[in-house]
């Protein structure tokens, strides 16, 4: 017999029977409700709170809500369901609509008037509707901005968005926006369930800005003895034994509702009786109590009435807060039997009032009751829940559709659900309309028409979004199905565009590509794009000559597009082929993106323009315009929320960030971009060619290796020909510092036979110094000069950059090795000053150290130690220390009296501007936020107004407005 050892029991008007079945206190969390409440006393703070479903996540804050310390704040709460609307922002919607009349009572811009569609019952209380924008991203920033403002702007807020696991990305994207930049009265508390947080609602609060006050707070489980403090409290007791508490505390795992629940059943059962002033369990060893609440919750409903059971019933297959009306039709009784059941089902605390809305007091509860149900009555209340739900205004699309589909009415929900999926398309809520559609497309009972004309849909959806694997075998299928040619044709274009997303065959996408434009004579705005997909394609896996011929006359078919924004989006695509082919025509393309963008692009598709000739200018050394065009498309991709194009780019510019010298830059957020990179290899390629570059100036060559050679197998198999020279020059310099000359040969050569029949001469221009090197290691100087003099006449009409600094570059190598120092010394020097013209100050260090080795074996020791030391300084400020190391000992060895490297990592500008300070102090001057200027450059936005702090100071000024002046 276990003892439960105690005072006497203060009944409080209730029977054994019937005792309640929560602590009328807090146990356990009491440092964590402390620091909640320090925390939100003083907005802006943002605050999350995590713990796995039933840890106790919702009750804490409903003592931080009765705290006196925070009794001046409002409390606004919203909440994230497993089974979603359509609606995107539903969680930030339902708490602002909170705010009710207090919104009359105070001064609100018109942009306030941007949340009158989603909020019209509070239409008398926001100034008109704006006029409606043409582009949705831009329509939802709008929004984002608008809800910002309203939030902000009624006194002490606290914004409190609960079950995040479950939230849309719209929320999301909303939350990060706002914890960006929190209005000054304005305080946030997040919840998610830890086991089922995605890594992007983790990383939401992970780049505040330093006025915000952040805690991060994680329920653990209870131990033995807070578990034991909990039962007390449950049970009216000082105490419980030691070995009860033990018993709870393993067969509830420490959660506070699982711990919460077994004792009610005990109660229920009579397994707890009074016994001396205390409680004894009997029988315990022949209660079957398994870990998770299933079989405690089922208990307590067999206890309640029939009419109890049927409410409960009703609401676990709802499984939501539903109005009362909805509950009492979804349920299999009268309705005046049904709101009896319904009050008996609150009064056991198994269900709970949310307003006027009624739903499980835990989620968890809902679901064991609902699984325990069998088919025929389940799939019965799930159709009566469709109608219920279908009498409401407006209708919750995504719920209906959910219940008519376990209904088994299939038709119907194939209808309804198409209707949610056009609704959060509409509402820029792709991932929402990619769930509803697939779902439709692989399981409903569909004819073949039907079936492809929803799977255009689904697949025009599926572009926007990261990963499109999930959705490429389906339409696949769908394809194979043969409909009419202009269906087919689109399914076509569309496959192939989620291939293209997923990094698949590039020839099976050129196919599906060329096959499509064949099919879509009366869509010009797809044939067009096809077309310049065909020639993007040819170029990877055909030659550059063929290639070309498709980008031009992707251009002659843009004559037949009257859709601005198709327009741009394939003159960006046009420009970047020609970019890789060194065709000196990308230059027209952009000036003509830039005059029908007026540099400043207006929406997705123009910004994505930016970003395709942008990320192709750093490969051929147009560093200067890339910068241009990647830090614009940033901003705006930003800007209009769209994450894929985002991260692309920020993963583009990690790279032009390495190739310019910015390395201090590399290192903020690279893990989290990589982390959200992760099932997206296509597009991690460029920031793991710059890390393996990084690696190497490091000396971290087995990991360089490893990046080096992965990136590399990845460009072949997707015939990325612009990111085949980077790796082979990054492994042959390994290969040449561990002494092993055949693997230089291998990875350079292996690179020029692919690019040479490709005839794609410009994107093999970067590999030349490191062929040359390596040709010169085998002895092999005529080869090397053979193959110098042909790229010399190749290179010579194409526009690349790179070409005059790479063929100077080789040139002195081969000089040197045919013992010509001066020669080669001189050729050397041009070769470094035309690459920090680009800028490219690590090349050009390298070509410096060169020639300071070809001077000091002609015996000009001065010259010598000028160029070697003009590099160590380099070496220095980039932080590369295996090269500063090496360029050390050739000076050491030769006798030259040169300084040490005087300090490891970032190196320290003293008074002058770091790189890093100059390009934030320039985007301040051109008057960018510190929000902005983070999201431009991938910081957070501590780090910018750290840095600004540091431009202050050195420049001797007290405002950010002086900025400008002082620069100039």
């Amino acid at each position: 017999m276990i003892r439960l050892t105690g005072n006497s029991v203060a009944q409080r008007g209730t029977t054994a029977g019937q005792r309640r079945i929560s602590s009328p206190r807090l146990i356990g969390r009491i440092r964590e409700l402390d620091l909640l409440v320090s925390t939100l006393a003083k907005p802006p703070a943002a605050v999350v709170l995590e713990g796995e479903a039933g840890a106790g996540k919702t009750r804490l804050i409903a003592e931080v809500r009765a705290r006196p310390e925070l009794a001046a704040l409002r409390f606004v709460l919203g909440s994230s369901r497993r089974i979603r609307e359509p609606f995107p922002l539903g969680p930030v919607i339902d708490a602002v609509r909170g705010l009710g009349t207090e919104l009359a009572e105070v001064r609100l811009s018109p942009l306030a008037g941007a949340l009158r569609p989603l909020l019209p019952e509070l239409a008398e209380a926001l100034p008109p509707a704006p006029e409606p924008l043409d582009d949705p991203a831009a329509e939802r920033h709008r929004v984002f901005r608008a809800l910002a403002e309203v939030l902000g702007s009624v006194g002490p807020v606290v914004l409190v968005l609960e079950d995040l696991h479950w939230a849309d990305e719209q929320t999301l994207d909303f939350a990060s926006y706002l914890l960006g930049d929190l209005p000054a009265q304005l305080s946030v508390l997040l919840t998610f369930r830890s086991e089922e947080a995605a890594p992007g609602v983790r990383a939401l609060t992970a780049r505040l800005p330093a006025s915000t006050r952040h805690a991060p707070v994680v329920l653990a489980p209870l131990d033995a003895g807070q578990t034991g403090a909990l039962a007390a409290a449950i049970l009216g007791l000082a105490r419980v034994s030691e070995e009860f508490a033990d018993y709870l505390c393993k067969r509830a795992s420490g959660l506070p509702f699982a711990i919460e629940e077994l004792l009610a059943l005990l109660q229920a059962n009579g397994q707890l009786v009074r016994r001396n002033g205390g409680w004894a369990r009997r029988e315990l060893d022949e209660l079957n109590v398994p870990p998770g609440v299933r079989d405690q919750v089922l208990e307590r409903v067999a206890h309640l009435s029939d009419e109890a059971r049927a409410v409960v019933e009703a609401v676990a297959v709802l499984h939501t807060s539903v109005p009362m009306s909805v509950v009492v039709a979804t349920c299999r009784i009268p309705a005046a039997r049904a709101l009896s059941g319904l009050e008996e089902a609150l009064e056991s605390g198994l269900l709970a009032e949310h307003g006027e809305l009624v739903g499980f007091r835990h989620v968890l509860a809902a679901q064991a009751v609902e699984e325990a149900l069998p088919g025929p009555r389940r799939q019965q209340l799930h159709g009566r829940a469709a109608a219920a739900l279908g009498g409401l205004d407006p209708v919750p699309l995504g719920q209906r559709a959910h219940h008519l589909r376990h209904a088994r009415l299939l038709d119907q929900w194939v209808r309804a659900a198409e209707q949610a999926a056009d609704q959060a398309a509409a509402l820029r809520h792709e991932a929402e309309a990619v769930r509803l559609l697939e779902d439709v497309v692989r399981h409903g009972p569909l004819s073949t028409q039907e079936r492809a004309r929803l799977a255009v849909k689904l697949g025009w959806a599926a572009l926007e979004m990261v990963r499109t694997h999930e959705v490429v075998d389906l339409l696949w299928e769908v394809l194979n199905e043969n409909g009419a040619p202009a269906v087919q044709g689109e399914l076509r274009f569309l496959l192939a565009s989620a291939l293209n997303v997923a990094g698949e065959d590039p020839s099976v996408q050129r196919t599906l590509f060329a096959t499509a434009i064949e099919q879509l004579p009366d869509r010009p705005d797809l044939r067009v794009r096809a077309t310049v997909a065909v020639g993007l394609l040819t170029t990877s896996i055909g030659t550059v000559t063929r290639g070309r011929d498709w980008l031009y006359r992707a251009l002659e078919l843009l004559a037949e597009v009257r859709d601005p924004m198709v327009d741009v989006f394939v003159l960006g695509k046009v420009g970047m082929g020609l970019v890789t082919l060194g065709d000196p025509r990308w230059r027209q393309v952009l000036d003509r993106i830039d005059a029908a963008t007026g540099s400043s692009p207006q929406s997705l598709a123009e910004v994505n323009a930016y970003f395709s000739i942008g990320t192709q200018c750093c490969y051929f050394g147009h560093h200067e315009v890339g910068q241009r065009l990647l830090t614009t498309a940033l901003a705006g991709a930003v800007g209009y929320g769209s994450r894929r194009l985002e991260l692309l780019t920020r993963s583009a510019l990690v790279l032009l960030h390495y190739l310019r010298g910015t390395w201090d830059a590399l290192t903020d957020g690279i893990d989290a971009l990589l982390d959200a990179l992760s099932d997206y290899p296509l597009g991690r390629i460029e920031a793991e060619l710059a890390l393996g570059g990084l690696a190497i100036g490091h000396g971290h060559l087995d990991d360089a290796q490893h990046r080096l050679a992965s990136a590399r197998q990845l460009a072949e198999d997707l015939g990325l020909v612009e990111s085949l020279a980077f790796p082979a020059s990054g492994l042959a310099r390994i290969a040449l510092a561990r002494g092993d000359v055949d693997a230089a040969l291998i990875a350079t050569q292996r690179c020029l036979t692919v690019l040479t029949g490709k005839e794609a001469w410009a994107a093999a221009a970067p590999v030349l110094p490191a062929a040359t090197e390596a040709l010169v290691a085998a002895g092999r100087l005529t080869d090397a000069d053979v193959l110098l003099i042909d790229y010399e006449h190749r290179l010579s009409e194409l526009d690349v950059s790179i070409a005059p600094a790479v063929l100077r570059h080789a040139r002195g190598l081969l000089e040197a090795a045919a013992g010509d120092a001066l020669r080669a010394a001189r050729h050397l020097v041009e070769a470094a000053r035309h690459y920090e013209r680009l800028p490219y100050p690590y090349q050009a260090a390298q070509a410096r150290e060169q020639a300071a080795l070809a001077l000091l074996g002609a015996g000009d020791h001065e010259a010598g130690a000028a160029e070697l030391s003009a590099a160590l300084d380099t070496y220095q400020r980039l932080g590369a220390t295996w090269d500063h190391a090496r360029a050390i000992g050739a000076a050491r060895q030769r006798g030259l009296s040169l300084p040490g490297r005087r300090r490891t990592g970032r190196p320290s500008y003293g008074n002058e501007l770091s790189p890093r300070e100059r390009e934030v102090a320039e985007l301040a001057a051109a008057g960018r936020t510190n929000k902005e200027i983070a999201g431009e450059l991938f910081l957070s936005v501590y780090t910018v107004e750290q840095h600004i702090t540091s431009v202050l100071r050195k420049l001797h000024i007290r405002s950010r407005a002086a900025i400008a002046s002082r620069l100039s």
